[in-house]
């Protein structure tokens, strides 16, 4: 498995669906789990601590609310992790600056909230492991240009 995922809590798994998805059709191996960095953190820890004998390379953990999953996850591994925060109460951002103010030297990379940031952290982490797989940079660079020309026809459709 090249890719955790790991997530807070269960209502967090349709936006985990999604990069599910994704990484399925990148034919990326990944591996998720509910794991909660304040509900079960002996749990938590002792799964990050394996990820590294497992072949993971790339985190990708999803937090809402207090949002400590992430941080907690860069702690205790070297490997990139990349958190995704959860839309809440407060429209998420609770959840963004609590994942994107990490101290100095725990770095975790920060996307946006919700859908869009679950969808760029896969993408993020599918670059990552790219850089050493010239078979899915080709698949990723082949997903752009898909991309590109969906805006390009987009793009007709609204002129005159």
């Amino acid at each position: 498995m090249q890719v955790a995922i790991i997530m807070g809590s269960k209502s967090d798994y349709p936006l985990v669906k999604e990069g599910e998805d994704l990484l399925k059709a990148f034919d990326v191996s990944y591996d998720v789990r509910i794991l909660s960095a304040h509900r079960t953190p002996e749990a938590l820890v002792e799964y990050v601590k394996s990820l590294k004998d497992n072949g993971v390379r790339v985190v990708i953990a999803v937090a809402g609310k207090a949002a400590a999953l992430p941080g907690v996850v860069a702690a205790h591994t070297t490997l990139p992790v990349i958190g995704v925060p959860v839309e809440t109460k407060l429209l998420g951002l609770d959840s963004l600056f609590s994942i994107c103010q990490m101290p100095a030297g725990v770095p975790v990379a920060t996307m946006g909230i919700g859908r869009s940031g679950m969808i760029n952290a896969v993408l993020f982490a599918i670059q990552i492991l790219a850089g050493e797989d010239p078979g899915l940079e080709q698949r990723l660079l082949a997903y752009r240009e898909e991309m590109a020309q969906k805006v390009l026809l987009s793009e007709r459709e609204i002129k005159p």
